[in-house]
């Protein structure tokens, strides 16, 4: 036993001193994988078990102020991101059919080594998304998608800067900083209010634009499987299966909530005409409020990461039912309706908000 922990802490320290970028060492968070794999256990931890419980007792928290400033810098930063990805080598300097790891000194090495960095950091960053969410005490939206997408990827991101900063993999990085900026773009504008939601109509194809990322991130990974190229082989294969595992994840999601909205809206429009002209007591179920009306689902997440601000429905009679109300500005909801494709452009006066 004893001769197998030796071996063990022989190859790991073989591992960490001749194998990794000697250029990162002194990084922050670099030196070892241990505070990053402590940091991701945490992250699911508290989004599944602890913050949940610190706020059982507390009253959700109004963050309209906070949600705008920090979508707002989340874009600013994931804009950079992209940029600087593109002008350390992605534009005019990569090649994307295969691109080996500069492990030079020179200024464009070192930029994307920088980049490759500011990068990592910003998948911690990506942790306050799901703290929103238990400050307003929708745990319902902490899913096993949402806590496996944001828990796995900084110690992912942690092993491509310690081993291969730059190169091929970095792609990844370059498409997935573009959609956080259309995402996060996005999530700043609908907090705003509802006088902005005219400026985002586009909202219905956030998620097939996720979808369409995660192809083309492992396609691009899994050419140089049939390709000569001075680039890790476990490296490339670990990036790429995280696109086929966030491609199903993703696609999962879609179907439940958009392939099977019109078998929702056909189920409410009939429970609707059993009611008399009443629509169904908002007990958190389907509902269906009108004509064209978008369709809220029960209890489960809704594929996307933040809050954002919507209208919520008021009943005129105060006893639930749909019929006969109106919506008061202001209410928070979740980003189901920003991702749910069933929604005309104006359909955030037309959704109940649960």
């Amino acid at each position: 036993m004893a001769i197998i922990v030796q071996e063990a802490q022989e190859w790991y320290r073989d591992l960490m001193d001749n194998k990794s970028d000697p250029r990162v060492q002194d990084f922050f968070l670099l030196s070892s994988p241990l505070p990053t794999l402590g940091l991701c256990i945490f992250y699911a931890y508290f989004s599944t078990s602890l913050g949940p419980r610190l706020m059982a007792n507390r009253k959700p928290m109004e963050l309209r102020s906070v949600l705008v400033i920090y979508n707002a810098i989340q874009t600013i930063f994931s804009a950079w991101i992209f940029y600087e990805y593109l002008m350390s080598g992605w534009w005019g300097h990569y090649s994307f059919k295969c691109q080996p790891v500069d492990y030079g000194n020179s200024p464009l090495a070192l930029r994307m080594v920088n980049i490759c960095w500011w990068y990592y950091i910003s998948k911690f960053t990506e942790f306050f998304d799901t703290l929103f969410f238990i400050l307003r005490k929708k745990n319902e939206h902490v899913s096993t998608l949402h806590v496996i997408h944001h828990g796995c990827m900084p110690f992912s991101v942690w092993m491509g800067l310690k081993f291969a900063p730059g190169g091929h993999s970095t792609f990844f990085a370059l498409l997935n900083a573009f959609v956080h900026i259309v995402m996060y773009f996005y999530y700043m504008i609908a907090a705003m209010g509802p006088k902005y939601q005219k400026f985002i109509w586009w909202k219905k194809y956030l998620t097939t634009f996720q979808m369409v990322q995660f192809v083309a991130i492992f396609t691009h990974q899994f050419q140089l499987l049939f390709r000569d190229c001075d680039y890790p082989k476990g490296f490339m294969v670990w990036i790429g299966l995280h696109g086929v595992m966030f491609l199903f994840l993703f696609s999962d999601f879609y179907k439940a909530k958009y392939l099977n909205a019109a078998r929702r809206r056909r189920q409410a429009v009939k429970a609707n005409g059993h009611t008399n002209g009443h629509g169904p007591h908002t007990n958190g179920h389907s509902k269906h409020l009108g004509n064209d009306d978008a369709l809220t689902a029960n209890g489960s997440n809704k594929g996307a990461c933040m809050p954002v601000l919507e209208d919520e429905y008021v009943s005129r009679n105060g006893n639930g039912h749909a019929g006969g109300g109106f919506f008061k500005e202001g209410a928070l909801s979740s980003n189901e309706s920003i991702l749910n494709p069933d929604s005309s452009s104006s359909s955030l006066h037309q959704r109940k908000v649960k």
